[in-house]
């Protein structure tokens, strides 16, 4: 196991010993092109790239048990012609590998496609409204989380707990209302909800589960729409909410203690059938409450991170897809500390984290566990993470995955 691991810090070494940039894990990196003399007007572009290695022991025979994908690939542009407007388009792919890649470029699976594409006008200094495929969701934090900056290696997959069956990889199309008084943020949206989506394919049986298949099945009229918001209070330093997108960690150049609270709310957005045949719609209700906390300790460079949030699913009756969206509820936290270093450009950060979901439809549940360490060279700007994580489902076995990643943004 050690060798291996080591293999797999050179290979993504060598892959990266060359790059390097600049910034911080805030927004105020990036390209920016000034349109006029005092920057009032300008368009700022950033981008990313995150490399993954992985290894995974418990594989048949005749695969293999390391892997290398381009976990993400992005590029986002946004401008402003006056403080009234601004526009952003964000396009990338996710998870390419040897598995989805085309040998033209041209596969559906693997390529290039929109994230995020609005339009946004603003209502005095501390409002605005939008439109367009946007990332202004409910929830929780991590629901709203950047890709740019998390703490974890990546983000806990069932909180972002709507992609592909009402929307478009975290993104819906609708309107959103952001703003804040004093340290309250808020932001809320009415959308409309995916046709063809990860169920597109699945009917319900008769006293079977739901399936989420609302507008599909129901029509749009019923079931064409969705609401979502998030609420927060800033306690302490107040957070930008000029983006969407939440900040992991600050590696303690803020101090931040965040309270907050978010939903999803899809009328008849699942589906039953009865015995009979006869379908019913069932309403989809998501909430949660979260808290984040991140400060310096002392004046050593030392900083710490903590999350924490309770989610609670109803997708419909046993809902099930996938062992990642099921109607129960769960418990998910996590925990980062940075290391005092006298070198203050490189940063050392272990970390933890702690998952346990109820799952109706097994009647059991779920738990994870997992443990790693980011090594800033840059800020976020550049970062090498190595993360081991554990997960129980049910009566199956626990398996285990390691995971090596190597991010550079711009």
């Amino acid at each position: 196991m050690f060798k291996k691991i080591i293999l797999l810090i050179g290979i993504v070494l060598c892959t990266f010993q060359y790059s390097y940039s600049q910034g911080s894990p805030d927004y105020t990196g990036g390209l920016k092109v000034k349109l006029n003399e005092d920057g009032s007007k300008y368009f700022r572009v950033i981008s990313w790239a995150q490399f993954w290695a992985q290894y995974n022991d418990d594989v048949p025979d005749d695969v293999s048990k390391t892997n290398l994908s381009i976990r993400r690939a992005r590029i986002l542009l946004y401008s402003q012609i006056n403080k009234d407007f601004l526009i952003l388009t964000h396009f990338g792919l996710n998870s390419l590998n040897a598995n989805n890649q085309s040998p033209t470029g041209l596969g559906e699976s693997s390529q290039l496609f929109f994230h995020g594409v609005w339009v946004q006008y603003s209502l005095g200094a501390n409002h605005a409204i939008g439109g367009g495929l946007h990332y202004w969701n409910g929830i929780s934090r991590l629901n709203n989380q950047s890709t740019l900056n998390m703490m974890t290696l990546d983000n806990n997959r069932q909180s972002w707990a709507t992609i592909g069956l009402s929307d478009q990889f975290a993104r819906h199309i609708g309107i959103y209302a952001k703003g804040s008084f004093g340290k309250f943020q808020y932001q809320v949206a009415v959308n409309e909800s995916l046709t063809n989506n990860l169920q597109e394919a699945t009917d319900p049986v008769a006293n079977g589960p739901a399936v989420y298949a609302g507008r599909r099945l129901l029509g749009s009229k019923d079931a064409g729409k969705n609401f979502a918001g998030y609420f927060e209070y800033n306690f302490m330093d107040k957070e930008s909410n000029f983006l969407p997108y939440k900040v992991g960690t600050y590696l303690g150049g803020k101090k931040v203690f965040n309270v907050g609270a978010g939903f999803f709310y899809h009328p008849d957005g699942s589906v039953r059938a009865n015995a009979d045949g006869t379908l019913e719609g069932e309403n989809v209700a998501i909430f949660a409450v979260d808290a984040f906390y991140d400060a310096p300790i002392g004046d050593n460079g030392s900083a710490i991170t903590a999350y924490a949030t309770y989610q609670n699913n109803d997708y419909g009756e046993n809902f099930t897809l996938g062992q990642t969206y099921e109607t129960g509820s769960m418990l998910y936290g996590h925990v980062g500390y940075v290391i005092p270093n006298a070198d203050k450009k490189i940063k050392f950060q272990p970390y933890a984290l702690l998952k346990t979901r109820s799952i109706d439809a097994i009647d059991d549940n779920a738990t994870s566990f997992g443990i790693g360490a980011n090594a800033y060279i840059s800020g976020h700007n550049s970062k090498l993470t190595l993360e081991y994580q554990n997960t129980k489902y049910g009566d199956n076995d626990a398996q285990g995955l390691l995971t090596l990643q190597a991010m550079i943004y711009l």
